[in-house]
């Protein structure tokens, strides 16, 4: 008789080769590819009478694979749920166990947040029942994004243009956008100078700023206060009148989280959100390593949390130890404290293991994934090595009543500057040296050149991606796993554009938020948001009924949108009418707005339908998934419509699908729009997300 096996679940396809490295022999390994079971795709879904139950089907594409799952579960011996560790993968096991005929109290759930002998040995010998709060925590968060997405949408639509699309996050994360763009705007620069004196010391010359007028902070407004300055100190010496001096430590910064990991990735390696996704993703799943295989380099990589396990924190401090010495490792473990609002569920991203160093794994892997390893890998040993310490000296130059300074500051003992620098934003500031000469007290220093500059004060700087990250995340707007998704939705319906590295807001984009803010303000807002978020903690963490929360965002959500829909406010362009005749009825044509720019229609509809292009105009929709250029809608030879990018022939990428620019997080392959769905256009690849939620 043959021996039953094992089943173990997990979601994606690419997990299974590393898993079975520490499953052994007497498992199997079946992915469910993503959800098998959710909302339907092209209806509501919610039961608004009835307490917002979610109406979940089976998603379509999946009977032929749940129907060898429930066969090759009857044959098991034990099914084990082993799904991504976060409250999306809880609520696949949710939906997976109950296909299964599974009851509520079976311990078939087990997670691990890496994959690694220890980690799945753990998990194997710890399985759990399914933790449902999780669950309901990630039931409102999806009842609450089909409810926005479903009922904001269409009056959009209506109000403003076809096409168009609202989210929970998405929207608060574009005003964020906008109202950047109209702090720059508005500002209004104020005049300053800057003054600088070079003093000589024997062979060397001391650049000093200018500080201080009457030993009280000074900054000239205008060049009459310059004229002033630069009279009085004509042709003097400049006495040092104080010299401080200090040391100080720098402590090292905590691993990443994927917030933290995003910014530095764009920061440091100029890789974009989709990128780093991407390859943050392969690595957590498993490359090619050469000597051993495909292997998992590190752990689960949605998490807020700056946690590391005591194990993993020891070997990184005997790696050092061995590597760089005694005096790289600190007296105690340096431990970070986690933020308040994070849900602190999984360790910080870190490397698996320290004895795979980025240089031995360079060889088999992409140049993405070896540049992200090796952050990552370099992040969390600097992490847990010695504070860096430098010797300062600051220095106080009077002449007449003017005070002008420097500062000189050299490094002392490297510590975590060894393998890690942080990014700065503006390395040079004003003011500071390195090292400088010997100078005593009360000495007198010739001044060979006076500078003055004329600066006017600057406005605050557009987003990036990174900074965008960052503030989504210290206002408590989404979490680690929706980051990426939300920043990259709003490009992918053109309400944002790139400039160079900086985000800004379209006119559509601008448009939409206006609408919002004059109708939808108590709950398109970064605070409203952020509470939000909140809530859905408090289900996870407090076991509070999600259907309460959810009726409560519901019961003021409704009110608005009533209001809004009976509104006579609309930001509708009106069509321009043209001498073009349509030659299918003979009425004019109009020049209409559409999602993808102006077109003509004729002014008889709907009773004739007739479009086309503007002439000399082509239409562009999406952006190219190769070198970031628009691309082009044409029509082949046979009248099927594809997509080229605007580069050809330098470039020659095209689709039969719209691409959305950005890459698939679990393959790489390009993000295509297929109806409301952005799709991985691999088709052995079952990456898909909603586009309005």
């Amino acid at each position: 008789m043959e021996e039953k096996l094992k089943l173990v679940i997990i979601e994606s396809p690419f997990k299974r080769e590393a898993l079975k490295k520490y499953l052994g022999p007497g498992y199997e390994v079946f992915a469910t590819k993503g959800h098998i079971r959710d909302l339907p795709q092209k209806a509501f879904g919610i039961d608004l009478k009835n307490n917002f139950e979610p109406k979940y089907e089976i998603v379509p594409d999946k009977k032929e694979l749940i129907n060898e799952l429930k066969k090759k579960a009857s044959q098991a011996e034990q099914v084990l749920i082993a799904t991504d560790p976060d409250r999306e993968g809880e609520a696949i096991s949710w939906h997976v166990a109950n296909i299964l005929g599974f009851k509520p109290e079976q311990t078939c759930r087990i997670e691990f947040n890496e994959i690694s002998k220890k980690a799945v040995t753990k998990a194997l010998e710890n399985p759990r029942k399914i933790d449902l709060k999780l669950v309901n925590a990630q039931q409102a968060r999806r009842v609450l994004d089909r409810l926005v997405g479903y009922k904001l949408s269409p009056i959009l639509c209506k109000k403003i243009a076809p096409k168009l699309s609202a989210g929970r996050v998405q929207s608060v994360a574009l005003k964020l956008v906008v109202d950047r763009e109209k702090e720059i705007e508005n500002f209004v620069p104020e005049e300053f100078w800057t003054v600088s004196a070079m003093l000589k010391k024997e062979e060397n010359e001391i650049k000093a700023t200018l500080a201080s007028y009457k030993k009280k902070k000074f900054v000239p407004k205008n060049k009459e206060e310059v004229d002033k300055l630069l009279e009085e100190v004509k042709g003097k010496d400049f006495k040092v009148a104080e010299i401080k001096k200090s040391k100080t430590k720098s402590h090292a910064p905590a691993p990443f989280t994927t917030s933290t990991m995003q910014q530095d990735a764009l920061n440091k390696l100029g890789m974009t959100l989709s990128r780093t996704t991407s390859s943050a993703q392969q690595l957590y799943e498993g490359v090619e390593i050469k000597g051993e295989g495909k292997i998992a380099l590190i752990t689960y990589i949605r998490t807020d949390s700056v946690r590391v396990s005591t194990d993993a924190q020891n070997a990184c401090r005997e790696f050092i130890k061995e590597k760089y010495g005694d005096e790289f490792v600190p007296e105690k473990p340096n431990n970070y404290h986690t933020k308040e609002s994070a849900q602190d569920a999984h360790e910080a991203i870190r490397p698996i293991t320290m004895d795979i160093t980025p240089e031995m794994a360079k060889e088999t892997l992409t140049n993405d994934n070896y540049r992200l390893y090796k952050l990552i890998y370099e992040r969390f040993l600097a992490s847990q090595m010695s504070e860096a310490e430098y010797s300062n000296v600051s220095v106080t130059f009077d002449c007449a009543d003017y005070g002008f300074k420097v500062n000189g500051k050299t490094m002392e003992f490297p510590g975590y500057t060894k393998v890690y620098k942080e990014f700065v934003e503006e390395e040079n500031k004003e003011g500071m040296a390195g090292k400088l000469p010997k100078l005593e007290e009360g000495e007198y220093l010739p001044c060979t050149k006076i500078t003055p500059e004329q600066k006017f004060t600057k406005p605050p700087v557009r987003y990036t991606e990174a900074s965008l990250v960052k503030a989504m995340e210290e206002k408590g707007i989404g979490r680690p796993a929706t980051y990426a998704a939300t920043i990259t939705i709003l490009q992918t319906r053109h309400y944002t554009e790139k400039e160079g590295r900086y985000l800004h807001p379209t006119e559509l984009g601008r448009k939409i938020n206006t609408y919002l803010e004059q109708f939808f303000s108590g709950v398109i807002n970064v605070k409203f948001t952020a509470h939000m978020e909140q809530r859905l903690d408090d289900i996870a963490n407090k076991d509070e009924d999600w259907h309460n929360v959810v009726s409560n965002f519901w019961n003021g959500f409704e009110n608005l949108l009533v209001k809004a829909d009976a509104s006579s406010v609309t930001m509708k362009e009106p069509p321009k009418e043209t001498d073009i005749v349509c030659e299918k009825c003979g009425g004019k044509m109009l020049i209409r707005n559409g999602r993808y720019g102006q077109f003509l229609a004729c002014s008889n509809f709907p009773k004739c339908k007739n479009t086309k292009p503007i002439e000399g105009q082509v239409k562009k929709v999406g952006k190219c998934p190769e070198c970031g250029s628009s691309m082009e809608e044409r029509k082949s030879k046979k009248g099927k419509i594809f997509y080229s990018c605007e580069r050809y022939p330098e470039c020659k990428y095209m689709s039969w699908d719209i691409p959305t620019g950005e890459k698939c997080p679990k393959c790489s392959s390009p993000l295509v729009i297929k109806g409301k769905k952005i799709k991985c256009s691999n088709n052995t690849c079952d990456y898909e997300k909603e586009q309005g939620e």
